[in-house]
């Protein structure tokens, strides 16, 4: 009997030990510009642990602050790390009471000091909801430790998309001409339901199993890249899943905004700028969440905000990426927003990001405020390279439908109106535009199903200035009801399936025909360097005559633009009528020069240039001017 009582209370005394769960980030590396780093420790009531670092003066490697918060979970430990210090595992004890109680081994590796390149004006991208892509590998598509599981007969389930999936199709993603992929969030996402997009993180440093490893994803990287492609990551700083462990164990009150109750975004992205806004505006704003479902990050609280901080710059170093797209911009604190892209620019100059500023009413003001280099009104300085164009975008679509010549709509017109605002911005050139994405209708479906205008859409964007990206299976014409909405899954990825778009086996002649135009549009581009980093010049849309008795001008409904250097020049034409158009060339002569040919890449023609040229209706079409 009192053997028996001696192991009970000996279980208890074992129990009564704080024990460390979690460590975040899980390791870091020496020779980074940031080399101070908080440490993330969780375990229950381990906040009355003291951590103590062996060999310091050997390490190179010192404590510096430990952090206790209200809640006893958390022990919250800041590191330097001197700039001559080397690779090692750190050895921090954990004493209570002056016993050791646990030891954590810490990895330090050697920072790539190759550096990091982000995504260029060369670059076309190719965005993927990974979950529809194409299941590479069907045994991770259940995960019993995880909520949901598959169901690929519902359209807002988990279908089995995964990392996998993209690596077993780099070969057709580079054939297409595309260099660089933009995927949505691939971090574990353990929700009850609704889980596939990736939008509601429960594990910031862990891929979602449905989806791989970290290992896996770090692998994607390195194959893409040597097939030419670079891998962009898709982030969420301002709101996390509800069911991620911190949200539902906060380290204190003010880790998410409004206390950790749920108060609905107003959605007003123009407090932010406005400078009649009430600070009610800016706060429902700004501290709001999306949903209930996605608790609004606190970026004041500074232990959050170097948490976050610190996992991208992870991420950057562990994977190789060469881009990130930042999710809802503007309803991040716009402070953290700047230190945050601050901090991504000193530790690696030469990367990308690109913010995400969608708001029904887009316009250059409200989306150049955003981009480095900008000088605002309030003062307001961002670090951050790039922005989405959603401006662009809805002027294009706005413009290109058919325009009724009885109420006289004015073609082309918004659309050159807002890119003629184009110099709100400090560098117009870096922005990524694009025809649609996931978050909206396909643009084969804006365009009412129409292969020529759908043609269009594709020359301006490859054409135009600024960085393009296409939403996956735009190549083969995939429409909002193809089959379960705008992220059905790509026919082909999976097995069993009829159509297959990688091998064209299934598909229609019209979209062999998108996918063959689009194929040839993007890699006539690649080698461009005249459409990469060649200045613009646009002519403004012919107006139409109100004046009954007075025929439309024959360039009615034609916008014409110009891509230019030194070296080269491209015309593009993009003729919005349902009749072929006569243009008389005498108006372009400043660009035009002495050439008097032209080839067209896409149909492999040369032509000569005379007064006139023909532009067939409801077309695009490009010419390399030749001097003969």
């Amino acid at each position: 009997m009192r053997l028996f009582k001696f192991f009970v209370l000996l279980i208890l005394a074992v129990k009564s030990y704080a024990q460390i769960d979690r460590v975040e980030p899980p390791n870091w590396w020496v020779g980074m510009e940031h080399n101070e780093i908080q440490i993330l420790f969780y375990g229950d009531k381990i906040s009355e642990l003291v951590p103590r670092l062996r060999n310091q003066n050997i390490s190179k490697v010192f404590i510096t602050k430990t952090i206790r918060t209200e809640n006893q979970n958390y022990l919250f430990v800041d590191l330097t790390i001197e700039k001559n210090a080397t690779p090692l595992i750190l050895k921090i004890d954990f004493f209570k009471n002056d016993k050791k109680i646990q030891t954590v081994s810490y990895d330090l590796y050697q920072k790539d000091l190759t550096g990091r390149s982000g995504f260029d004006k060369t670059d076309v991208l190719y965005l993927i909801t990974p979950d529809r892509f194409a299941n590479g590998d069907p045994s991770n598509d259940y995960d019993p430790n995880l909520k949901e599981k598959p169901n690929r007969e519902e359209r807002r389930g988990r279908h089995g998309g995964d990392i996998q999936g993209m690596i077993d199709n780099l070969d057709y993603i580079s054939d297409m001409g595309f260099t660089a992929i933009w995927i949505n969030p691939v971090l574990e996402n353990d929700m009850a339901d609704h889980s596939y997009h990736g939008y509601s993180t429960t594990d910031y440093y862990k891929v979602d199993s449905r989806f791989g490893t970290n290992e896996l994803y770090r692998d994607l990287c390195r194959i893409a890249k040597s097939k030419g492609i670079k891998i962009v990551m898709d982030m969420i700083t301002n709101h996390s899943g509800s069911e991620h462990w911190f949200v539902k164990d906060p380290p204190s009150r003010d880790w998410i905004n409004f206390g950790g109750e749920y108060r609905q975004t107003n959605h007003s992205h123009y407090t932010v700028q406005d400078p009649y806004a009430s600070e009610y505006d800016k706060k429902a704003f700004v501290d709001g969440w999306f949903v209930k479902t996605m608790p609004d990050l606190n970026h004041r609280n500074e232990i959050m905000a170097k948490y976050l901080t610190q996992n991208t710059l992870w991420w950057i170093e562990y994977s190789g990426i060469s881009g990130i797209r930042m999710d809802t911009y503007p309803y991040n604190d716009k402070k953290y927003m700047t230190d945050w892209s601050c901090a991504v620019k000193k530790e690696y100059p030469y990367f990308t990001s690109v913010g995400e500023e969608a708001t029904k009413f887009a316009n250059p003001s409200n989306i150049s405020y955003w981009q480095e280099g900008k000088i605002n009104h309030d003062g307001y300085e961002s670090c951050l390279p790039s922005m989405l164009d959603f401006a662009v975008t809805s002027a294009f679509v706005e413009s290109i439908q058919d325009f009724d010549e009885k109420n006289k709509w004015k073609p082309w017109q918004k659309l050159y109106y807002t890119i003629s605002n184009d110099y709100l911005y400090a560098d117009p050139f870096n922005l990524v535009t694009f025809p649609d994405n996931h978050d909206g209708a396909r643009i084969f479906s804006k365009l009412n199903e129409d292969l020529n205008k759908f043609k269009m859409a594709m020359v301006f964007f490859s054409t135009m200035r600024g960085i393009p990206h296409f939403y996956y299976g735009s190549e083969i014409l995939m429409s909002n009801k193809y089959p379960t909405g705008i992220r059905s899954d790509f026919p082909g990825g999976w097995a069993g399936d009829l159509v297959n778009g990688f091998t064209g086996v299934g598909l229609s002649s019209m979209q062999k025909e998108a996918q063959s135009f689009i194929k040839k549009l993007l890699n006539w581009r690649k080698n461009k360097k005249v459409i990469h980093y060649g200045k613009l010049m646009q002519f403004a849309p012919t107006l139409p005559s109100y004046n009954k008795k007075t025929p439309n001008p024959s360039d009615y409904g034609v916008y014409t633009y110009f891509r230019y250097n030194d070296l080269e020049t491209v015309m593009v034409m993009l003729n919005n009528n349902k009749k072929d158009s006569k243009i008389n060339l005498e108006k372009f002569n400043e660009i035009l020069g002495d050439n008097n040919y032209a080839y067209d890449p896409i149909n492999d023609v040369e032509i000569e240039l005379s007064e006139n040229i023909s532009v067939p209706a409801n077309s695009a079409v490009i010419l390399e001017l030749i001097s003969k």
